[in-house]
């Protein structure tokens, strides 16, 4: 199978990293083809006689592993899986159950360098102590995880098992790409009662959500059959009862719906339900999060709240695949009122930062009552447009107060906001080699550059602002040095000129007595 631009280019950037560390994340968005991409790696591994340990937790995602893998490479898998078993096998590729290798009689039967690549489908189970265990013992292979985990918060606490991020496709990318369906959000003005909900193991408790539902599901009805009855949708609810009654309720409306839950024995069958034509609605108590495929899906509803952007990130995604005749996808959101500021919505799906979601969510809400649908990308972008002002307007003036302390050094964040250098204005490190201390030939190389290397907080900072200075100098664009003395004299973010043309300028400038007149360059 021929792989998209952005999965070779993902491919090629999983083994570049593994030349220097053992674990590397890959980012892709739901939909992407994030098995195409490990498959891929595990016939590129298989060729040069190695071996894959494919991980997952479900049965569905086995069997789902197994049978891409040998689509898009034409390679069988072995299973390791209660009563199958893989060892002694002689395919290059094994698809391991979690629950069953996990157990000490099971993976002391494997070599720990039987496995040349480990693979984990959904990159946050590895924090679980099952996963680990099952890393550990397979100590000298390399190990990938993939997520869709779109914010630095989530990547800041998988970094307690990857080193460090090999490659990332945001979804915003994907969509321009033309590679998934176009999100739109709708805010229904309908106000959702959080506050009595309580967290249980780091997220809203399941029961105390389906009380909390319950008072208004008469009123989500109707705006589904308002907003959604030529769609075909996908609700997720937080309880099995409070499925069942949703789809009643639905169903009332005159509304073709069915539901569907982990034990429901027509599990098959509401899935080929779900495959015919428009419009309905599956009502699913959290069962339909991973591995569920049905890209004719064309609007989402979350009514199960959540503070985990990786969990609103699966459920929404089971929508953003292209599909003939589907014209975007249509995200239906309430106004949750809750006194947390943790709850995820539309804009944690594509907001790298808190500030910037927050800021997105309320441009949505204030659309609520005209009843308009968002681009949520429009959206999105017009709150970071918004957050990157006044994050500008208040670093250029505390830098103002700076300059008047005349220091020699350039500071590297006048110097990104002379580039509009948005991700090295706010910096934060997220894997854990970023946040170690900065070498002395970074510190150096940034000092030869004219920055002041006292002001670099961490080696992360550091590997950013010489990437940054480097590429700079390469294409040929104007010095730090020439930036500075350029804004001294009301000339700001000048980081698209070339030092040829930086140079016409300064030459202007100093060709009228260096005043702030008006100049312009060749």
């Amino acid at each position: 199978m021929k792989l998209r631009p952005y999965q070779e280019a993902a491919r090629d950037a999983v083994f570049r990293k593994w030349l220097d560390i053992r674990s590397a994340l890959l980012v892709l968005p739901t939909g992407t083809g994030k098995t195409i991409v490990f498959s891929s790696i595990a016939e590129r591994i298989a060729k040069q006689g190695g071996r894959t340990l494919i991980l997952a937790h479900r049965d569905e995602l086995i069997r789902q592993a197994c049978d891409k893998l040998q689509a898009a490479t034409g390679i069988m898998a072995s299973v390791e899986k209660a009563d199958e078993r893989a060892s002694g096998s002689m395919w290059p590729v094994t698809v391991a159950s979690v629950q069953t290798l996990m157990r000490p009689a099971r993976l002391k039967q494997w070599s720990p360098d039987h496995f040349s690549a480990i693979v984990v489908d959904e990159a946050h189970h590895a924090l679980a102590a099952s996963y680990r265990g099952i890393i550990d013992h397979f100590s000298g292979a390399k190990v990938l995880g993939v997520t869709a985990t779109p914010d630095r918060g989530d990547k800041r606490t998988l970094g307690a098992v990857f080193e460090d991020v090999a490659y990332e496709y945001g979804l915003a990318d994907a969509v321009s790409d033309g590679w998934l369906a176009r999100p739109v959000v709708q805010t229904v003005p309908i106000h959702v009662d959080l506050d009595a909900v309580k967290v249980t193991a780091g997220d809203y408790n399941a029961g105390d959500l389906g009380e909390a539902l319950a008072p208004y599901l008469e009123r989500i009805a109707d705006s589904i059959a308002d907003k959604a009855r030529d769609r075909k949708t996908l609700v997720f609810l937080p309880l099995v009862k409070t499925s069942k009654a949703f789809m009643a309720l639905l169903e009332a409306r005159g509304i073709d719906c069915r539901h569907v839950d982990g034990m429901s024995e027509d599990r098959a069958e509401v899935g080929e339900w779900l495959k015919t034509p428009w419009p309905k609605v599956c009502c699913n108590a959290m069962l339909y999060t991973e591995g569920f495929d049905e890209p004719s899906l064309d609007c989402v509803v979350v009514l199960r709240a959540t503070k985990s952007r990786a969990l609103y990130a699966q459920m929404v995604g089971r929508g953003t695949r292209l599909f003939p005749g589907k014209r975007d996808l249509l995200i239906l959101d309430y106004l949750w009122h809750t006194t947390r500021h943790d709850l995820c919505r539309p804009a944690s799906l594509v907001a790298a930062k808190e500030e910037q979601a927050k800021e997105a969510t309320e441009i949505q809400e204030k659309a609520a009552g005209a009843g308009k649908q968002l681009d949520l990308l429009d959206m999105a972008a017009l709150a970071s447009s918004e957050v990157a002002r006044k994050r500008h307007e208040a670093l250029a003036k505390a830098l103002k107060e700076q300059a008047r302390k005349e220091a020699r050094r350039i500071d590297p964040l006048a110097f990104a906001l002379s580039i509009d250098a948005a991700d090295l204005e706010d910096y934060e490190p997220t894997m854990p080699w970023e946040g170690k201390k900065a070498s002395a030939a970074q510190l150096a190389a940034i000092g030869k550059f004219g920055l002041d290397p006292r002001a670099v907080t961490c080696k992360g900072m550091a590997s950013m602002i010489l990437n940054k200075l480097i590429g700079r100098s390469r294409a040929g664009l104007a010095t730090p040095g020439q930036l500075a003395l350029l804004a001294k004299f009301g000339y700001e973010r000048t980081g698209g000129l070339t030092r040829t043309e930086a140079s016409q300028l300064i030459d202007q400038i100093k060709a009228r007595g260096w005043t702030r007149e008006s100049v312009s360059f060749a």
